[in-house]
């Protein structure tokens, strides 16, 4: 619902009651992941997209009826034979969307869970879709908030044990930014079937942290960005590192990589999201900061630049620092993948391909080559 969020509020504040459709449970190559979201307003406008086109016709009469009759709804959209051109569904994918009507009675929590994404603040929010035994339960939320000072929750999907073990699995979808379908049994059965909650995350963006203010950095802070990251630049030259080099990073910063990492961590600022990209191929900057990072216990990528000389060099040193086998493992160098890049935008793409590879479980081969579904997860 994120994508929306900003066009649903005044219709929300207005007292309003609009259609809002959800993409809960994906499989195959469908078209929009989990999260995917869109709404028809009170005008009939449509806005958001839950399948790139392909069913938004079938699920835009769907939101009518919703809102009409005030009935939430969990429909799934596939392929066959016969419905295929029906439906518009031809990528071979199968959706579940979930349809609720969305006011300030159905959602009170709506406005200050707006609040929150604005403000980057770390918000779960848990949505019942479906209950065999109490169908008049469906569309409760509950909304999870991380805080350093512990978590906070509020709304109830209407049974206290439900909303406990819902509440500590979002809480942990939350720390690691994950939007999933999750199956329990009435009263929170963790191995039960019955029930589905649907948790979508609502994370601040993740972070790609680029030590050297180097051209190749330049280049993948505007990739990074693009993809959605919050891009800081690092290093300890201040005649190098500016915002007028890196206008595309949200922060430049000058300290020395590894002093600047370690503080990060320490503060609570590097998760399992957060990428490292080392681009100075100098050993005085690289192989400290790449000793702290590949001893972070959650950070979701570590990638340095350099030839296969200079890597053969780094793991050298960072042998002799300590570092144990299994903590060089998780270096991905020389990093990206092969693509034959020559320039800074090529080797930015080449870097960014191998960080997508890795989070989604893709092989990095041409799709001509390869079968079985296009969209992983």
């Amino acid at each position: 619902m994120r994508e929306v969020l900003a066009e649903l509020l005044p219709s929300w504040r207005a007292g309003e009651s609009v259609g809002v459709a959800t993409v809960v449970g994906t499989w195959r190559s469908a078209p929009r992941p989990a999260g995917a979201a869109m709404f028809v307003d009170t005008d009939g406008q449509a806005v958001g997209s839950v399948s790139g086109g392909c069913v938004e016709g079938a699920v835009y009469e769907l939101a009518q009826e919703v809102v009409a009759d005030g009935t939430p709804v969990l429909q799934r959209y596939g392929v066959s034979d016969d419905d295929a051109f029906a439906v518009g569904l031809t990528c071979g994918g199968i959706l579940d969307v979930f349809v609720e009507p969305v006011n300030a009675q159905t959602y009170p929590e709506l406005g200050d869970i707006a609040a929150d994404v604005e403000a980057g603040r770390p918000v779960a929010v848990a949505t019942l879709v479906a209950h065999e035994q109490d169908p008049s339960a469906v569309g409760r939320h509950l909304v999870l908030r991380g805080s350093a000072d512990g978590r906070t929750q509020t709304g109830s999907l209407g049974d206290a044990q439900l909303d406990a073990v819902v509440a500590e699995e979002a809480e942990g979808m939350l720390d690691a930014g994950l939007t999933e379908l999750r199956r329990y049994g009435p009263h929170g059965e963790r191995m039960g079937e019955g029930v589905q909650v649907f948790v979508q995350s609502h994370a601040p963006a993740p972070r790609l942290i680029v030590f050297g203010a180097v051209d190749f950095s330049a280049a993948l802070a505007r990739v990074g960005s693009f993809l959605g990251y919050h891009v800081t630049v690092c290093d300890a030259r201040p005649v190098f590192a500016t915002k007028a080099r890196m206008p595309a990073a949200d922060e430049v910063v000058v300290d020395w990589p590894h002093r600047y990492l370690a503080a990060e961590a320490a503060a609570g600022r590097v998760d399992g999201r957060t990428v490292v990209a080392v681009l100075t191929h100098d050993p005085k900057f690289d192989v400290p900061v790449l000793e702290v990072a590949l001893r972070l216990p959650h950070v979701g990528y570590v990638g340095a630049m350099g030839s296969r000389r200079t890597h053969e060099d780094r793991l050298r040193r960072l042998r002799e620092a300590g570092l144990t086998e299994a903590e060089l493992a998780r270096l991905s160098s020389p990093v990206g993948l092969d693509i034959g890049a020559r320039t800074p935008e090529e080797t930015a793409v080449s870097i960014a391909a191998e960080i997508i590879g890795l989070r989604q479980g893709g092989s990095g081969q041409r799709l001509g080559a390869v079968s079985g579904p296009i969209h992983h997860g």
